[in-house]
Order: structure tokens, then sequence, then C-alpha cells
């Protein structure tokens, strides 16, 4: 089957001429030996089948991170018709990919995607000249509305290949007699986006804007999260539940096979049941959740914000041994961890991860964690809650600092596309969505399953009581908590937000909250974090993370225990 590769700079417009090129059966796959994700998908055009792949984004066939890496790699089969995307109100920094890709010999047709932005941009274009020079053929196009897609189709079949000889001090030359010689500029005013652009790239305006767009995409990923958990819970306690309940004590009249399966309690969160807690966790408690992030960060990355927040960050996180894109997983990880951890894929060295992975941990509980820590600690005061919060944050730059400092290597500089602000196309936005909850439902939550099922046998066995009354002495001693806490800790690890919920029976005074908060924040993801994590970072450096975590947790708890 032909290729047809769409290739060009971040943020010209790719994933949207993806869209309209291929519909919606679309592949997202990791590229062989890298955690770089590339897309693929399918046209017809008459009665053969093409293969069209959506490439990584890349300024250069010089490649310096891992995604440049891999689009270079894909160049290497002969066969393939490059679709070379432009930004044509940015047609002179495009055109350095373009001659390069001229250079290599091998089929190309130019996509001068954006066209109607130039228009509002007072930037006029002469395509049939540009195309007169480069040799191959150019189409003006539009992937939002759909303009000049069809001629791009029907054209695909004339891409033709160019040498270009010149040497790199004479790239940028012939670059600028191209744009001298297609390109006219008119003035124009700025329009309300441009504005917009202008206030939330700014550091004065910036980081303010940054702060009112973070609490409303919190406010956005409860409303969504919590309302698909008021329509999910119900339908899985009041009919999925009493269903397979009946199911499984028909066929399994064994007890212990019956709570392996239902778990020891008919309380779903408060066992490890395989058919009950196992799909529970991960359908009902982070489906929506992860449902909801994904989608308002497809929002923003459309819009074009995520990279402005990254160049705002970039200083701070450098600090700390992290770029600025580092802010986006752990702006995610505020919502739930998971996400956050698979947001971790968008940085390049091993290193980044494991610094990235514990801020995610350590800056800040998850959204459901958040909620039950202002329903134990909030009562006492709104300053027992700023210093339970400022504590956590503390923890995480500290961590960071060390991590830093500890692992060897550099932190590479950022280098990023700030786009203008565009109106996102929503069959690409839905695709995108799609493809991102599919990878959660076929990896993260058998996993999850897999993980309920070992803490189920272990509970069945009655290993987990023994386990409280071993550890009971030391968590009275070195925290002083009540020795029953001990059965929270253990339940924390299937979800920490009712492990806090479930320290309001004990009766705690606000030196006590605070501790066993943070202790249980700190002390061990839980398991959907845990299994995802497992897959991202192998298990030599999930055993890295965890044994930083639990240090940091047991140091800072007897800390606070001594001073508080």
């Amino acid at each position: 089957m032909q290729r047809i590769l769409l290739m060009g700079n971040p943020n010209v417009g790719k994933s949207v001429i993806f869209s309209r090129l291929t519909g919606v059966n679309v592949i997202a796959s990791n590229y062989p030996g890298t955690t770089v994700e590339f897309t693929k998908g399918c046209m017809k055009l008459g009665e053969e089948k093409l293969e069209i792949i959506d490439v990584p984004g890349t300024y250069s066939l010089e490649a310096t991170s891992k995604a440049e890496e891999v689009a270079v790699e894909m160049l290497k089969q002969d066969d393939d018709i490059i679709v070379n995307v432009i930004d044509s109100t940015n047609l002179e920094r495009n055109l350095n990919l373009t001659l390069q890709l001229l250079k290599r010999d091998v089929p190309v047709i130019v996509a001068l995607n954006f066209w109607d932005e130039t228009k509002h941009r007072g930037i006029s274009i002469d395509v049939a000249e540009l195309e007169k020079i480069l040799g191959v053929p150019v189409v003006a196009t539009c992937g939002r509305t759909g303009e000049g897609i069809k001629e791009l189709v029907n054209r695909l079949q004339e891409a033709k290949s160019k040498t270009f000889n010149y040497t790199e001090e004479e790239k940028w030359h012939e670059i600028g007699n191209i744009i001298a010689r297609v390109q006219k500029l008119s003035h124009r005013h700025h329009t309300f986006l441009d504005i917009l652009a202008d206030i939330s790239i700014q550091p004065l305006t910036g980081i303010p804007f940054a702060l009112i767009i973070l609490y409303l995409t919190f406010k956005a990923v409860r409303f969504i999260g919590e309302g698909l958990i008021s329509l999910l819970d119900p339908a899985f306690n009041n009919y999925y539940f009493p269903f397979v309940t009946n199911i499984v004590i028909k066929i399994f009249p064994v007890k212990f096979l019956q709570d392996l399966f239902l778990g020891t309690t008919p309380e779903v969160m408060e066992s490890f049941g395989l058919l009950t807690t196992g799909l529970y966790i991960p359908l009902v408690v982070v489906l929506p959740y992860i449902f909801a992030f994904y989608l308002v960060l497809s929002v923003l990355e459309d819009i074009g914000y995520l990279p402005r927040v990254a160049v705002l960050l970039d200083v701070a996180l450098h600090k700390v041994g992290v770029h600025g894109y580092t802010a986006i997983p752990i702006l995610l990880g505020f919502g739930c961890k998971v996400p956050g951890m698979l947001a971790t894929r968008i940085l390049e060295t091993e290193r980044e991860k494991i610094i990235a992975t514990a801020l995610i941990l350590m800056s800040a509980p998850c959204m459901p964690q958040t909620a039950m820590i202002i329903g134990l600690v909030g009562p006492y005061g709104t300053k027992y809650l700023i210093l339970t919060f400022s504590i956590l944050f503390f923890i995480a730059v500290i961590t960071g600092f060390i991590l830093n400092k500890i692992l060897k290597g550099e932190t590479p500089e950022l280098f990023v596309e700030i786009p203008p602000y565009r109106v996102p196309h929503i069959p690409t936005l839905i695709k995108k969505l799609w493809i991102r909850l599919k990878a959660f439902l076929t990896e993260a939550v058998p996993l999850i399953i897999l993980g309920v099922f070992i803490v189920g046998i272990l509970d069945v066995l009655g290993i987990t009581n023994l386990i409280a009354n071993i550890l009971g002495k030391p968590i009275v001693s070195i925290l002083g908590l009540p020795k029953e806490t001990v059965s929270v800790m253990i339940l924390g690890f299937l979800r920490k937000d009712i492990s806090i919920a479930l320290l309001i029976p004990f009766n705690l005074n606000i030196k006590q909250l605070i501790i066993a908060s943070i202790f249980l924040v700190l002390y061990f993801p839980c398991i959907a974090t845990f299994f995802t994590l497992l897959k991202e970072l192998g298990v030599k450096n999930t055993l890295k993370i965890i044994s930083i975590m639990l240090f940091t947790a047991v140091f800072v708890s007897i800390l606070l225990n001594l001073i508080l």
C-alpha cells in the first residue's frame, strides 16, 4: 500500500488535514523503540487504497529531538509521497523544511494551509509563482473549512521530486529570494484574538491569565467528571452490581471465589472484587475524569494555548530540571494522576520523565483527594487548608531541586512554536479525544483490573489484616495516628480520596488530620496510577519513584508530628 506522509512544522494544521483525508478510522501508534506517537489512517483514491500518516512535527531534517528523529526515519521508504503542510502565515520559516525535503529528491506536493488566515493578516501569496519556483505542485488549503482539500487529493499523483543544490549558507538567501517574489504584505488592525494572544504570553498579564484558565479548567473538569460519575455510579450499583452478584453466586457456590469476584463486603469501594471494584475503579471513578481532562486538554491544545503556558513556566521549571512543557502533565495531575502520567510522553529524556513524575505525584493531591481534604480540614479554618497544600507544594519543589542535582544529564532548552489562537476543528477534536480514550481503555484498564485482582487475593487470604497488625505500632509511635488508621492507608492504594474520607470516624484532631492527609497523598500512588507508572517508566524507575515517595512521606510526617 502506498504511503502518503503529512510532514511539516509543529502547529501547521497537519492533524486537521489528516482528519479531512481519512475520516474517523485511525490508529495511534508508538514508533518502534520510542514513546513518540504518530497517527495513521486510510483513504481511497479511485480504486487505490492509500495509507495516510500524520508524521510528528519537525522544523528540520537535522533532528534535535526524538519526535524529529522519528519524522526523519519515516522518510526512508522510496515510494512515499510527501505532502509538505505549510503555515502560509509563516512562509519564510516553513520553507526551510520544504527546501530540505526537495533536496532529498523525494516526491513532494505542498499544501499552503491556513489560507483563510492570510486574508485576515494582510498576506498575499502568488501560488502559481511559488509552484513555478519550487517545481512541485502547490495547493492553497484550509483544513478547518475543507477549502482546497479536494484539489490536494486530485493532485497527489502529480507530486514530483526536484533537487535543490545549495549550501547551508545559501539556503536562507534562497528562501529570501522566494519570499520577495511570491509574498506581499499589507497593513491590518489587531483583532480580538491578537490582543488576547499578546495578553496571554507576557509574564505580567500572562500569569494571572493562566491562573484564570487553570481555575476554569478545574471547574469544567469537575463539572463534566462529576456529572458523568453521577450517571455511571447509580447505573453500576443499581443494575450491574445486583446482576453480576446473582450470576457469580449461582455459578460459584464456593465463598472464596465469591469473595474474589465480588469482594468481601457489599460496598464496592471497601473491598477488592475483580468484577465489581476491578471495573468500578477504571470505568466509574477514573474514566469520567480522564474524559473530562482529555476533552479540555484537546480544546486548549487546538485553540493554541498550551505552548503559551509552557513558555511562561519554562524559566521556573528549569530550576528543578525540566522544561516548560512539563507544566502540561503537572496541570493534568491536579485532576487525576493517570492522564498526568500518560502526558509525560511529550518529554524527551528519561531524566525529565522521572523528575516530572515526582512533581506530578507530590505537588498536589488529585481533584477527588483535594475535595476530601477540604471537607476534613476546612471546618478548622482556611489557614489549615493553606498550610496543608503549601507543605505539599514545598515538598515537591524541594524534591525537584534534589533530583535535579542527583540525576545526571542536562535539561534541554524549550523550542516551541507559539501559534495564533484558532477556532478548534470539531471532527479533529473528537477524533483526538477518541484516540486518547482508546489508549486508556486498552492500555491502563487491563492493568488496573490485574492490580485489583492481586490485591483482592491478598485481602481474601487475610494478608492485609496481618500487615495492619504488624504496622500498627509504628503508625502510633512515629506518625502519632491511631493504630486503626493502618487499614485506611492500605485502602489508599485502591483509591486515596476514599481513604482520606474514612479518617472521619477516627475523630482525629487538626494536627493528626494534616499529618494523615499529607501522608496519604505522598506515601504511595493509587492502584490506577501505579500500573500506569509501571507501563510508562518500567519496573526500575517505578521502584525509584515509589521509594522517593515513601521516604518523603515518612520523613515529612515524622517532622510534622514533632513540630506541630
